[in-house]
């Protein structure tokens, strides 16, 4: 499967909400929106940015994993932009779904990094490490998280670190990638 050619049928996130959200999903993700924010160092970093990064996010507006992480996509790009952020819902594209299984599973967010001329770079989902070992600690055994997000959370703190080490790795990646500095001349 061409995995670009889903990232060019993306949408932005406003209307990706548009389209398959509810007001309720929109609220929440909004509130993620609005508690998300970054340390100067981390504005710093991706201030730093400068190859085009092109990032397919596989999600459902209804998901509370993606309502508590996608936002922070959100706030990276817009300290950084370059990096060019689309949606496409789980449901609506079945056969991304299909290749973006996790564990043998349907799992969202998913997210596909680009170089600027299409070439997939990396994958990451569905939740970050930070996320995992908190489960892990509770046991609570949720499936998928309510997707409320307290602005002091500690632990959305780390979420946000953890997908911001993923963002620069792939940054690092198209950067350092000889194909690109050719092109680019640097």
């Amino acid at each position: 499967m061409q995995l670009y050619a889903k990232f060019q049928l993306g949408l932005p996130l406003t209307e990706f909400l548009t389209r398959y959200g509810t007001d309720a999903h929109r609220a929440r993700w909004n509130a993620t929106w609005e508690q998300t924010t970054l340390t100067d160092e981390q504005r710093r970093l991706l201030g730093r940015f400068t190859r085009p990064m092109h990032v397919l996010v596989l999600a459902g507006a209804w998901c509370g994993d993606c309502s508590s992480q996608c936002p922070i996509f959100e706030r990276f790009a817009e300290a950084a932009p370059v990096i060019r952020l689309r949606y496409i819902d789980r449901d609506d594209h079945a056969d991304a779904q299909a290749a973006l299984q996790i564990n043998g599973g349907n799992r969202v967010p998913v997210v596909v990094f680009f170089s600027e001329d299409g070439f997939e770079v990396s994958r990451f989902g569905d939740r970050p490490l930070a996320r995992y070992r908190q489960l892990v600690a509770t046991l609570t055994g949720e499936s998928c998280a309510t997707g409320w997000v307290a602005g002091d959370d500690p632990v959305q703190q780390a979420v946000v670190q953890d997908w911001l080490n993923e963002f620069e790795r792939v940054q690092w990646i198209l950067r350092l990638s000889p194909r690109l500095r050719r092109l680019h001349g640097d």
